[in-house]
């Protein structure tokens, strides 16, 4: 099963990718070297397709592992969503592209984001147990 991103719709999401990844290519690269191979695509009337095994599915009934929102650096206008999804159906996991905002050209997408449940938040750090010098070396 493919490393499971953490974090939240504006927080950096996978180890594999940097904590300054701004680009799309870099959020869908760090996913896709972490086990997120597949894709999704929008559908009229706030549905989603996996294009592993095909099936469309309510967006609402997607579960979501990772969000990341991200803003073009040289145009605030270009607006994106990353979606880190699991497929119910065949278990794929991939990503979904999503545009949003003001110059967002299709209602697809905005349908879809609204519809989709929030990713959860990211573990909480694991306390480390204190250790001696004989159990570091």
């Amino acid at each position: 099963m493919p490393e499971k991103p953490s974090g939240g719709l504006d927080a950096p999401s996978l180890e594999g990718v940097a904590r300054d990844a701004r680009t799309l290519a870099d959020v869908v690269g760090g996913w896709t070297r972490a086990g997120f191979v597949g894709s999704f695509q929008t559908m009229a009337g706030a549905r989603v397709r996996c294009l592993d095994c095909r099936s469309v599915l309510a967006a609402s009934a997607t579960a979501p592992i990772a969000m990341r929102r991200l803003e073009g650096a040289s145009d605030p206008a270009d607006m994106l969503v990353v979606a880190a999804l699991a497929c119910p159906v065949c278990a794929a996991h991939g990503t979904l592209v999503l545009t949003f905002g003001p110059e967002a050209p299709r209602f697809d997408d905005a349908d879809v984001l609204r519809d989709l449940p929030e990713a959860p938040p990211p573990p909480a750090p694991q306390p480390r147990s204190p250790t001696t010098a004989a159990e570091r070396t």
